[in-house]
């Protein structure tokens, strides 16, 4: 192998790729509009949730429970209602999110020391979001049942209890920002990293080239490396721009090391680059994204299928770059991440260069 002739093709990717005004909005432009989009659009937290009201009680206790979940930052009242045949449609079309409905008997049965009930009614058509929504009505109910129980018994009661003092480490608000956003970082470098190497080979065709280099002494180590390595400093490149816009627009927390991230993310796209010269991208993509553990936590996955997900390199790099992000670790917590991205790379690399034959197909 002469590294000459490598040098020589990295030169000429570089001067095809910055000719071609096109490429340059999306070498910098593209990935920060992504990371924007994703970074608002890909969160779990429930932040804001309609209530319609139904009070039949029309009383002190009544109003108060309603005013509990309305000073909730949670919970926004936005409207109170007469007919619950309205509340069902207005859950119907989607203009409420959640339902209370108080009976007429809920203060008499309080004051009698009976169980007095109340109807919540919440969309369930998204079953995680109903269950957050509920998750956050009864705490709202297990506050105002406390409250109450003060108020109606005046007489002090002293017994054993115990106090949970619970502590969440590495990401302290439970913002789901601080999980989603470093898994896009790694998304986006894979996404541009496939689609810019096979461009390239798509390019080489398109322009008649590949038959020049055909005919060149080029060995297939050569043209791989060739093609792979301006890639490999455009992603590193853009790896630190988005994950400086992380740190800055976010204002994600990084705890660990940025070299940690830079080491893996280069032995990430051994894996990304060989298959993108070897112009597979739409069979890996959907797989890649659904097995890597971004959304769906892999522990959840049938025992098959977890297994599967070791043969995905997306998956090894997202647990690295959340545990530099959040938790700071390092390479002697994560060297079986990183042993697992140099055995798949290797191997999607050779294979690259084993398909490559200096041929037209």
């Amino acid at each position: 192998m002469t590294w000459l002739r490598v040098r020589e093709l990295v030169r000429k990717e570089f001067i095809q790729l910055f000719r071609d005004r096109k490429n340059r909005p999306m070498l910098v432009i593209a990935p920060l509009i992504q990371m924007i989009l994703f970074g608002y659009v890909v969160t779990t937290d429930v932040r804001d949730i309609r209530v319609a009201v139904i009070d039949q009680s029309r009383t002190p206790d009544s109003r108060r429970l309603i005013d509990a979940f309305d000073a909730n930052a949670t919970f926004r009242v936005t409207h109170v209602l007469q007919d619950p045949e309205e509340l069902d449609r207005m859950l119907l079309e989607r203009r409420v999110d959640l339902g209370l409905q108080v009976a007429p008997d809920f203060s008499a049965r309080l004051r009698e020391g009976r169980t007095a009930d109340v109807q919540i009614l919440v969309d369930g058509s998204m079953s995680n979001m109903a269950a957050v929504r509920i998750a956050y009505s009864a705490s709202v109910l297990d506050t105002f049942n406390s409250q109450l129980l003060r108020e109606l018994n005046r007489r002090r009661i002293e017994f054993g209890e115990i106090d949970g003092r619970v502590r969440t480490w590495y990401n302290p608000n439970l913002d789901s920002q601080h999980y989603f956003v470093p898994g896009i970082v790694a998304f986006l470098v894979m996404l541009l990293s496939l689609l810019f190497t096979s461009m390239a080979v798509v390019r080489e065709k398109e322009a008649g080239t590949m038959e020049q280099l055909v005919v060149t002494p080029l060995k297939a180590t050569e043209f791989i490396l060739g093609k792979t390595i301006p890639f490999i400093l455009i992603a590193q490149a853009q790896m630190v721009m988005v994950i400086l816009f992380a740190r800055l627009w976010f204002r994600i927390p990084m705890a660990g090391n940025a070299l940690v991230l830079l080491a893996a993310s280069s032995i990430f796209l051994l894996s990304t680059l060989g298959i993108g010269l070897m112009m597979t991208n739409f069979f890996f993509i959907l797989p890649f994204f659904m097995l890597s553990g971004f959304v769906f936590p892999i522990a959840n996955m049938p025992a098959v299928v977890q297994w599967l997900t070791h043969l995905n390199p997306l998956s090894h790099f997202l647990i690295i770059i959340r545990g530099v992000f959040l938790k700071g670790t390092g390479v002697a917590v994560l060297w079986p991440q990183f042993l697992e991205l140099a055995v798949l790379g290797g191997a999607v690399f050779a294979v690259a260069v084993r398909r490559f034959r200096k041929r037209i197909d």
